[in-house]
């Protein structure tokens, strides 16, 4: 009686998987695991104008797409660093509040995608709307409305011109194709160093140990154009 009611108990604990599961495979290709969309919070890092980190894990914000660190714009007829302005109005807005990011994707760095909110503010609406940003139109819609208002508004980047990032990324990946590995830097300047204890660790030019850190690319050593990049392959900050 004890087996018969084990096998009882098993069937129905498999039927309650399918269950559970079944709605999910109409909606995306395979049953995802409930971790791949956990919720994840804390105090955040701004890495640039749509990525953030929260406990050293990488997060793409859903729906938007703001310049690149290195992206200049034109605002009264001279160059303006707006990815460095992007990402200065992001850390501002977030501050040492506790971000809520609620996982939608991975992308093809391996970064989690995310909706995520401060103080309950959807920072990608905030983002677009404040015209730090644009909707992502290729993934989403859902922040359109949002762009079109920090447009009407001249807000932001909206006060002067520039080029979309995705066609900024395309244009410089065709001058000069980032390196992969090795020691051509190109214009990438972010050191990704390997220690002896194996720990990847990627050096800024602002940091203590950038001007004695080497690359070795036999060790598998690179550099970076981004820390965004150097954060989705895996490596990480020194500890100061």
């Amino acid at each position: 009686m004890v087996a018969s009611g084990t096998r009882i108990a098993r069937t129905r604990t498999v039927r309650a998987s399918v269950v559970l599961c079944f709605p999910l495979v109409m909606l995306v290709p395979a049953c995802r695991s409930t971790a791949a969309l956990a919720s994840i919070s804390g105090v955040a890092t701004v890495i640039d104008g749509d990525t953030i980190q929260i406990h050293r894990q990488a997060i793409r914000l859903f729906g938007i797409d703001a310049p690149e660190g290195g992206q200049s714009c034109q605002l009264d007829g001279k160059a303006w660093r707006c990815g460095p302005a992007a990402a200065n109005a992001l850390a501002d807005l977030v501050g040492r509040r506790t971000v809520t990011c609620q996982a939608r994707d991975h992308d093809r760095y391996g970064r989690t995608v995310a909706v995520c909110s401060v103080g309950g503010q959807d920072l990608s609406a905030w983002l677009a709307r404040e015209g730090w940003a644009l909707a992502y139109r290729r993934y989403s819609m859902d922040y359109v409305a949002d762009e079109d208002a920090a447009r009407a508004a001249k807000r932001g980047l909206w006060r002067g011109t520039f080029i979309p990032p995705w066609e900024w990324r395309a244009q410089k990946r065709a001058a000069s194709p980032p390196p992969a590995a090795g020691g051509d830097r190109g214009e990438c300047r972010i050191k990704g160093n390997v220690s002896r204890s194996g720990d990847r660790i990627y050096h800024l030019p602002e940091d203590r140990d950038y001007a004695r850190t080497r690359i070795t690319p036999e060790k598998g050593e690179r550099w970076f154009c981004s820390e965004a990049d150097a954060l989705a392959a895996g490596w990480r900050r020194p500890k100061q």
